[in-house]
């Protein structure tokens, strides 16, 4: 699986292109979403054990696997913490934004 890029919006033209569901396809992304976050993950890779449960659970999919540790893509990371919680081996802290 491809890691998501940006893609320009192109507004329907025709009642047939508005979408029945969701509104983008998986993967699709407007714009970089990282200006929003008040706390950024960051990972220990020594303290890592490579067992990719925050790839897993990353609702964004910006935790990507980069050979066997993995690696975060902060132009589209929200710092929801939601890695940090589930990681069992306490390799992922959230640090302020700007420190």
């Amino acid at each position: 699986m491809s890691r998501p890029k940006v893609q320009k919006f192109k507004p329907p033209t025709h009642i047939r292109e508005l979408p029945v569901g969701p509104a983008f396809p998986g993967g699709h992304l407007i714009e970089i979403n990282a200006g929003m976050r008040t706390f950024r993950p960051i990972i220990n890779k020594e303290k890592c054990s490579g067992c990719f449960r925050c790839f897993l659970v990353c609702p964004e999919g910006v935790i990507f696997k980069t050979g066997d540790k993995v690696d975060i893509d902060y132009d589209y990371c929200k710092g929801c913490g939601i890695c940090e919680f589930e990681c069992r081996f306490e390799a992922i802290s959230m640090v302020k934004e700007g420190e």
